[in-house]
C-alpha cells in the first residue's frame, strides 16, 4: 500500500506535465470552449427568438377579444400558460419557467420578462407586442385602445451571459472529461504503457486516482477561466449568492463525462478512432442540452431526447446555481444524478476494458 501511495504522486504529476505539454488538447479542453464563451457572449449582446410561453394572469380582455386569424397566429409564436397571481407569474419569469407574465390594468397590458435570456425576451418585447397592437387595430379599425408597458423582472444590467455561460461551462467540462480520458486510455495501451504500469509495483487504483485528480483539477481550472472572463464587465455575468454550488457539480459532470470517454477508449484502438467517436457524441448533446442556444426552441421529440443526456441536466443546474440564485435543492438531485450515472458507465467501461491493443 505505501509503495503504490509513493507512486501515486510521481505518477500524476507526469500526467500533468503531459497534459500541458501536448499543446492540442489544452487548446481543445480549454481555449477552444472559452473561445465560444468570447465570441458567443459578444454577439448576443441583442437578440430574439420566435417562440416562447408566457404566463397569463386574469383575463386580458384585448388578447380573449383577438379575431380567430389573429389567435392562430399569436399561438404559433407563444403559448399562454394560465398562473394563479402576478406572484406566481413572476416567480415562473425568474426561474426561467417562461419567458414572460402578462395581464391587464384598465387599459394597460402589463408584461415583465426576464433579461437572463435574452433570446426569450425577444420574443415577449416584439412578438407580442406587434402582433397585439396589430390585432387591436384591425378589430376595431381604429388606432389602439390598449397601451402595453414592459419591463423586466431585474435591473437592467442583467446580459445574456446570464445564459450562455452556464451552458458553454458545461460544454467545457463534458469536453475535458470525455476527450482527456479516451485519447489517454488509447494512447497509454497503444504504447504499451497501460502494460508496463501493469506489471510495475504501482497498483490500478494509484493509476485511476491520478487521472481522476487531473481531470478534476482541468475542470475546477476551467470553471475558474470561465467564470474569470464571464465576470468582466463587457460580458456583465452576475452570480448569484449560490455560484460557488456549481464547483461540486462540475466536479460530478467531470466524473460523468470521464466515464463516457472511458467507454469510448476501452473500445478503440487509435486516437484518430476515439476523437471521431467523442466529436459525433459530445458535439450533438452539446446542441441538444442548450449549451449553445435555448433548448426550447427545438421540436417536442428532440427534448425528449435531451432529457436522458447528462449535459441537459448539468447545464440546467448550472444555470440554476450561476443565474437564478437555486440552492442545494436543485443541485443536490443533479449531482446524484451524475454520481450515478458515472457508476454505471464506470461498470460498463471496467468490463469492456483491456490492458494491450491485441
Amino acid at each position: 500500500m505505501s509503495r503504490s501511495l509513493g507512486g501515486l504522486v510521481p505518477l500524476s504529476r507526469t500526467m500533468v506535465l503531459g497534459l500541458v505539454r501536448d499543446r492540442t488538447a489544452v487548446f481543445f479542453m480549454l481555449i477552444f470552449p472559452l473561445m465560444f464563451l468570447v465570441l458567443f457572449g459578444a454577439l448576443f449582446q441583442d437578440t430574439s427568438v420566435s417562440r416562447s410561453p408566457i404566463a397569463q394572469v386574469g383575463d386580458v380582455e384585448l388578447l380573449e377579444e383577438l379575431p380567430a386569424d389573429y389567435r392562430a397566429d399569436l399561438d404559433k409564436v407563444v403559448e399562454l400558460r394560465r398562473a394563479a397571481d402576478l406572484d406566481e407569474a413572476l416567480k415562473q419569469v425568474r426561474d426561467g419557467d417562461v419567458a414572460g407574465a402578462i395581464w391587464q390594468d384598465g387599459t394597460t397590458i402589463e408584461v415583465r420578462y426576464s433579461e437572463a435570456d435574452g433570446v426569450r425576451a425577444g420574443t415577449v418585447r416584439s412578438v407580442v407586442q406587434t402582433l397585439v397592437e396589430s390585432a387591436n387595430l384591425a378589430a376595431t379599425g381604429q388606432p389602439p385602445t390598449y397601451t402595453i408597458a414592459m419591463d423586466t423582472v431585474e435591473d437592467d444590467s442583467v446580459k445574456p451571459i446570464q445564459f450562455l455561460a452556464p451552458g458553454l461551462l458545461g460544454w467545457a467540462v463534458a469536453m475535458g472529461g470525455a476527450f482527456l480520458s479516451a485519447l489517454t486510455l488509447v494512447s497509454m495501451r497503444k504504447t504499451r504503457l497501460l502494460r508496463r504500469l501493469w506489471l510495475a509495483p504501482v497498483r490500478p487504483w494509484a493509476v485511476v486516482a491520478g487521472r481522476v485528480g487531473v481531470t478534476l483539477g482541468l475542470a475546477v481550472v476551467q470553471t475558474a477561466v470561465f467564470l474569470g472572463v464571464a465576470v468582466i464587465p463587457f460580458y456583465g455575468l452576475q452570480l448569484s449568492g449560490s455560484w460557488w454550488l456549481s464547483i461540486p457539480l462540475v466536479l460530478c459532470g467531470s466524473l460523468a463525462f470521464m466515464s463516457i470517454g472511458l467507454i469510448i477508449g476501452a473500445v478503440t484502438k487509435t486516437e484518430e478512432a476515439a476523437n471521431g467517436i467523442l466529436q459525433v457524441t459530445i458535439m450533438p448533446m452539446a446542441f441538444l442540452s442548450g449549451s449553445f442556444f435555448p433548448a426550447d426552441v427545438m421540436p417536442s421529440w428532440l427534448s425528449t431526447i435531451a432529457q436522458v443526456m447528462p449535459l441537459k441536466h448539468l447545464n440546467e443546474a448550472l444555470m440554476a446555481v450561476l443565474s437564478r440564485d437555486d440552492s442545494w435543492g436543485t443541485a443536490l438531485p443533479v449531482m446524484g444524478g451524475l454520481l450515478l450515472f458515472t457508476a454505471v458507465c464506470t461498470a460498463i467501461a471496467a468490463k469492456l476494458f483491456r490492458w494491450d491493443s491485441a
